[in-house]
């Protein structure tokens, strides 16, 4: 007994010592929790009081009206846009400088309230809320206008830029898309650190090989991946998912070309400063997951803490998955927007190449 005892004790050693001796290990079973647990808390578990910014529009004489407008001035959280029309009103809510519009139905006429939502945001924890807000309302507005019974109802409706109506499966399948190229490009130079720690770099720069082609094919390569990704995640998303598709051609090959080279940049600059296969592929595995959860992948930007929407606005992926959302999904051509998106990814990929460029030759004659 005291030997197998024994023998328990030094095998259960020697697997501790194993398990813990792996940096792998460290990552994905200690870190990877704990950050998923603050950013998630930073993100959904502050303290910050609830705010919006709204419009009201619509014929606001009435009893009813006015019990609307002056509940909705009492909440304290709504600020409010009331010199609006309809039309401004909408084309803001769609471009986001707006988080709701409340239409007051015309007096003279039987009507319901209407509260309008960005289709972006329909699964938003600010658009819930919101929905609450506008039940309550639309409730003080029929105690005014009755005193007893309802006499309008609340419609909630969603407008979006695009063409057909949207559903959440068309987000998620133009940020899974996203992020599929990104990371594709970040993860795709592990073959690069590889042969570079095996020596294998410095014995092919003795050769006649062109170094220029060699990383001009390595970046093909991510064009080559990035389109199976394209071409297997729409089908899966339109046969299996019933997602909207509206392909603006020029916006979507423009936005695809200079993300890849982005994203492969970006990739370049994390393998140059990385000594180790270990080192590349947390480097990546951190970028990777910051930009995730902060590039309006999955949780949109606008309900992000007011100090984290700095960071958002500064990270690649947030115009990428803004430019292929603006060609996939919109149908939008070459607008402002879009101009602004290809600049911010353009200078990304040119200030990494650059950067990357610089730390391989520097490190040459080390590594």
């Amino acid at each position: 007994m005291a030997k197998n005892m024994k023998q328990l004790r030094m095998l259960f050693d020697a697997q501790l010592k194993e398990t813990f001796r792996e940096r792998q290990v460290w990552f994905w079973s200690i870190m990877f929790p704990v950050l998923l647990l603050v950013i998630f808390m930073i993100i959904f578990g502050g303290n910050s009081d609830f705010s919006a910014k709204v419009a009201i529009v619509g014929d606001k004489s009435g009893a009813a009206a006015e019990a609307f407008v002056q509940s909705a001035e009492a909440t304290g959280v709504l600020k409010i846009e009331q010199d609006l029309d309809l039309q401004e009103a909408e084309k803001r809510l769609k471009e986001k400088r707006l988080d709701a519009v409340f239409v007051l139905p015309d007096s003279s006429e039987a009507g319901d309230f209407r509260l309008l939502l960005n289709a972006e945001g329909q699964t938003s924890s600010t658009s819930q809320a919101l929905g609450s807000i506008a039940g309550q309302l639309t409730a003080a507005a029929n105690q005014a206008a009755t005193g007893i019974a309802p006499a309008f109802d609340l419609k909630t409706e969603y407008v979006s830029a695009s063409h057909n109506r949207l559903k959440v499966s068309d987000f998620l399948l133009s940020g899974v898309i996203a992020l599929s190229i990104a990371q594709s490009g970040l993860f795709g130079m592990v073959g690069l650190v590889e042969i570079r720690r095996k020596g294998l770099l410095k014995r092919l720069k003795m050769t006649p090989v062109n170094m220029r082609l060699f990383g001009v094919a390595n970046v093909g390569a991510r064009f080559v991946l990035s389109i199976v990704q394209v071409i297997l995640l729409t089908l899966i998303g339109v046969a299996a998912f019933r997602a909207n598709v509206d392909f603006s051609p020029l916006t979507f090959l423009l936005i695809f070309i200079v993300g890849t080279l982005a994203f492969s940049g970006l990739g370049y600059l994390i393998s140059a400063a990385s000594k180790t296969l270990e080192s590349y592929m947390g480097i990546s595995n951190l970028v990777s997951f910051i930009m995730m959860f902060l590039s309006g992948i999955f949780i949109d930007v606008n309900v992000l803490p007011g100090y984290l929407k700095p960071v958002s606005h500064v990270m690649p992926l947030t115009y990428f998955v803004d430019g292929i959302r603006a060609g996939m999904i919109y149908g939008s051509g070459m607008n402002a927007d879009m101009w602004l998106n290809l600049a911010v990814l353009a200078a990304w990929g040119v200030a990494s190449f650059l950067l990357a460029t610089l730390l391989f030759r520097r490190r040459s004659a080390t590594w």
